[in-house]
């Protein structure tokens, strides 16, 4: 554990890794309700929008893999603005990018540097913050997912529909330049996780993650939580416009609605969770959850209202069961093996999302209207994996947990 920082730079701590995990989101959301207007701009179909999502997913799991090898050996800070810099011109290819093969590229490249990034973020807050405040901690970054649906993805949708698809790619580029230059001055420099003895070889630390078994079973329930949600995720946007009847311009409150809503119950979910405990919030979301992701997928045309009802319901629990299970998630790790462990959960994570990605676009497809089809399918298959992971989670054990005393007999 890094040594404590006061309560003021513990603060400026969490803002600047929720600005950077800020950019980082907001590059992975902005693929979906970009969806239409890539659809239309390329002439591709739904498989291969699919894959301009997967492709990130795919290409984070695989440098998340090799970043296990050696991110325990590396200063954190150095390490993280990094990956952050070369993640920032990934993003500029990806607007730069003149057709479609070369979108895909760009977009496997940014997932390379996202996925180590994402990871480091996580495993900061591993380092830094105590267990009995680390969920608090985790909704207070996972806010980055609020800001980015309720001002980022807006704003970088009326960007795309007022200049070009290319204007929000741009902008996040901008905006990771601002961010590594308030790292540099706010992030600690944290090297206390670096052994002193050499390692053999640089697999060592991968394959001691991998022989534990608890991390083994905090790896499947990430990845059960991670294909529950982007089998359906990616495609909403696609939904809303083809099926629910939903204008292309009114998208944003679509966004809007759920990020203002979760900026508020993120904050809540990880308060609960600290006080109530981890697995037992985490599962009382994750059921609730099961609602909104039948509604979504199987709900036909209705009123814009309504739609946003479903979907700001749909933003709430299902982004919700993240913070609780992050915190499980990052507490399963050994702490001298914690970075390796959340590159392989980044790995893990990553995967997950691009399998599910893929899947659903070879699930579902377009009719003759434009209506997307079997879309219903994929929110059984979604509801499926997230009932495993609530019946999954019980078997993860934490360190730093305070385990209550069992009753002995003995006075």
């Amino acid at each position: 554990m890094h040594p404590p920082l006061t309560a003021q730079r513990e603060r400026y701590l969490l803002l600047t890794l929720a600005g950077i995990q800020f950019s980082h989101v907001l590059d992975f959301m902005i693929m979906m309700p970009l969806g239409p207007i890539l659809i239309a701009e390329f002439g591709i179909t739904t498989h291969e929008f699919g894959l301009l999502v997967a492709s990130y997913s795919f290409s984070a799991a695989l440098s998340g893999l090799f970043a296990a090898t050696f991110v325990d050996r590396f200063e954190r800070r150095r390490l993280l603005l990094a990956m952050f810099a070369l993640f920032g011109l990934a993003t500029l290819a990806c607007g730069l990018a003149p057709g479609y093969v070369t979108l895909l590229i760009a977009r496997g490249l940014a997932g390379a540097f996202g996925g180590v990034m994402g990871a480091l973020v996580q495993t900061m807050i591993g380092d830094v913050i105590p267990f009995e405040r680390r969920a608090r901690a985790s909704s207070m970054v996972s806010a980055a997912f609020s800001v980015s649906t309720v001002a980022g993805v807006p704003l970088s949708l009326w960007l795309a529909n007022h200049f070009q698809w290319r204007a929000p790619f741009i902008l996040i580029a901008l905006l990771v330049a601002l961010f590594i230059l308030v790292g540099l001055r706010v992030l600690p420099d944290m090297r206390h996780h670096i052994s002193n003895q050499k390692q053999a070889h640089p697999f060592v630390a991968m394959f001691t993650v991998l022989r534990d078994a608890n991390h083994l079973r905090a790896l499947l329930f990430s990845a059960l939580i991670i294909f529950s949600g982007f089998t359906v995720i990616p495609y909403i946007t696609l939904y809303s416009v083809h099926n629910v009847g939903i204008a292309q311009h009114d998208i944003p409150l679509v966004y809007l609605a759920g990020g203002a809503a979760t900026l508020v119950t993120a904050r809540l979910i990880g308060h609960w969770a600290d006080l109530r405990g981890k697995v037992r919030i985490y599962r009382l979301v994750a059921t609730a959850a099961l609602l909104p992701l039948l509604v979504v997928t199987h709900i036909g045309a209705v009123p814009l209202w309504l739609w946003l009802v479903c979907t700001t319901m749909f933003f709430v629990l299902v982004s919700g069961r993240m913070i609780p299970a992050m915190a499980i998630i990052t507490s399963a790790a050994q702490p001298g093996l914690r970075g390796t462990f959340m590159s392989l959960n980044a790995t893990t994570q990553a995967f997950a999302m691009g399998l599910a990605s893929t899947m659903a676009g070879f699930i579902i497809s377009q009719d003759n209207a434009g209506h997307i089809v079997d879309y219903g399918t994929v929110g059984y298959v979604a509801m499926a994996a997230n009932l495993l992971a609530v019946w999954f989670v019980s078997r993860i054990a934490m360190h730093g947990a305070v385990v209550p005393p069992q009753p002995s007999g003995i006075p």
